[in-house]
């Protein structure tokens, strides 16, 4: 099972979507984001609202996907984790390290184009545009 980034759903969202992602999303029966991706496409579709992209977002959130939460556990792990990467010197988004550790807590592998920027939170990671179907 896997939790969807945004930069994954995105591409989806795409008139003509990257052909490695098409076929990475096309045999999955449900995928599963964080309610963090939520408010990102949101955000995005507010900003520069398209009635097509609309459609298949409601289409999508309503019929086909799972939004997990932010618990107080995950909410206390990416705390954790985000201090950990400050402490070494290398600075990660609260929005990551919630995602991070939505993925960890749930036991799901993140797909993501951003593998780097999660490397060190414990989690497995799996890039669609460039890893064939599962």
């Amino acid at each position: 099972m896997y939790l969807v980034d945004t930069n994954v759903l995105s591409e989806l969202m795409r008139a003509r979507p990257d052909a490695l992602v098409a076929a990475w999303a096309r045999d999955l029966t449900a995928m599963t984001i964080s309610v963090i991706t939520l408010e990102e496409i949101e955000y995005g579709l507010a900003l520069r609202p398209s009635a097509r992209l609309e459609r298949w977002w409601r289409s999508f959130s309503e019929g086909y996907c799972e939004i997990l939460p932010i618990s107080p556990t995950i909410a206390r792990r990416a705390a954790h984790l985000r201090a950990t990467h400050r402490l070494r010197g290398r600075q990660r988004t609260q929005a990551d390290m919630l995602i991070a550790a939505t993925a960890h807590e749930h036991q799901l592998t993140l797909a993501t184009r951003n593998q780097r920027d999660f490397t060190g939170c414990g989690i497995r990671c799996v890039n669609p545009f460039t890893v064939p179907a599962p």
